[in-house]
């Protein structure tokens, strides 16, 4: 009986035991987010604009119709505290007589985050001029449809200065800056 006593002793606390447990840990996480600075014209390929000789004489040539075909996309991620972004436009000619006109559409598409605002119509030169300005972290969307979509329009400036030309190839630079 006394074994038995004892042995009820000993497997009490198996069979009644409260038990309290709390168990808290932490890890560190290290997050990288890089500085980025993309930008693409969408679509791909060249546009092709062609002026058309007056029906009657005393009539001026008549301009192309704006292009619209093109739209700027672009991604910025920027440094904590950084300045915003802005794009640029230039051309690496002129042609003596006509001007080079592009407008930047407000952006649209699937984009987020803080997309650029348009400057008003410019008249391009081979010196940079800002299209774009005030972008922060942003994504425009890729491809046609998301963006900045772009109006290219040629118009005459000085008749005096103006000479029959061919496909005279004019590049249209754009560049995304701080």
């Amino acid at each position: 009986m006394k074994n038995m006593i004892r042995l009820l002793i000993l497997l009490l606390p198996f069979f009644y035991t409260e038990c309290y447990s709390q168990s808290t840990g932490n890890r560190t996480v290290s997050v990288t987010l890089p500085v980025v600075t993309l930008l693409d014209v969408e679509p791909t390929g060249n546009i092709s604009m062609s002026f058309t000789a007056p029906a009657d004489a005393g009539r001026p040539i008549i301009s192309p119709t704006i292009n619209t075909t093109k739209w700027i996309n672009y991604t910025s991620a920027i440094v904590s505290g950084g300045v915003s972004r802005h794009v640029t436009a230039s051309v690496n000619q002129t042609i003596p007589g006509v001007n080079i006109r592009l407008q930047a559409a407000a952006a649209s598409g699937t984009g987020g985050g803080a997309l650029g605002t348009p400057s008003a119509q410019v008249t391009l030169g081979t010196t940079p001029i800002t299209i774009i300005s005030g972008i922060g972290g942003a994504f425009t969307g890729n491809g046609a449809n998301n963006g900045h979509r772009i109006s290219i329009a040629l118009v005459t400036s000085n008749y005096a200065n103006l000479s029959a030309i061919t496909a005279v190839p004019v590049t249209i630079t754009y560049t995304i800056s701080e």
